[in-house]
C-alpha cells in the first residue's frame, strides 16, 4: 500500500495565499507540491517561482489565529526540512534539466486570523547564504 499525503487546511489556505501574493511581487507560478513521482519520496516544494531569470524555490509556513505565545511560523523550517528542500530542488533541477539557471530559497511565513479573514505574510527571502 502506498503512502499519501493529506495537506492541512492551514497549509492549503497559506500555499494559496502565497502564491497570490508572489504573484503580485512580480512572480510567475511555474508549479505547486512539487514531489519526486518516483523512487522514495524526497519532499516537497511548495512553490516554484520565477522572477526575472531566475528560479526561486519557496517553503510556506501558516499559522492560524497565532497568539501572543504561540511559535512564529518560521520556527517549523528546522535544519532537516532545509535538508529535504535541498535534495528535492536538486531533484527538479535535474528533471527540468535547469541546474545551469540561477536559482534561490524563499520562505513565506504567514500567520492567518479566520476571524477578520487577513492574512500577515512576511517574505524571508535567500534563507540559505
Amino acid at each position: 500500500m502506498g503512502t499519501f499525503f493529506v495537506q492541512s487546511k492551514a497549509g492549503s489556505l497559506g500555499e494559496e495565499l502565497g502564491c497570490r501574493y508572489l504573484r503580485e511581487k512580480g512572480y510567475k507560478i511555474l508549479t505547486t507540491n512539487y514531489c519526486n513521482s518516483s523512487g522514495r519520496r524526497l519532499g516537497e516544494i511548495d512553490i516554484v517561482a520565477q522572477k526575472n531569470r531566475e528560479l526561486v524555490f519557496v517553503e510556506v509556513k501558516t499559522r492560524m489565529d497565532i497568539g501572543e505565545n504561540d511559535i512564529v511560523p518560521e520556527a517549523g523550517i528546522t535544519r532537516a526540512k532545509l535538508h529535504k528542500l535541498e535534495r528535492i530542488v536538486a531533484h527538479y533541477l535535474r528533471e527540468k534539466s535547469c541546474q545551469s539557471v540561477p536559482y534561490h530559497f524563499d520562505a513565506l511565513a504567514i500567520v492567518y486570523d479566520e476571524v477578520a479573514k487577513k492574512a500577515l505574510i512576511r517574505h524571508l527571502e535567500h534563507i540559505f547564504l
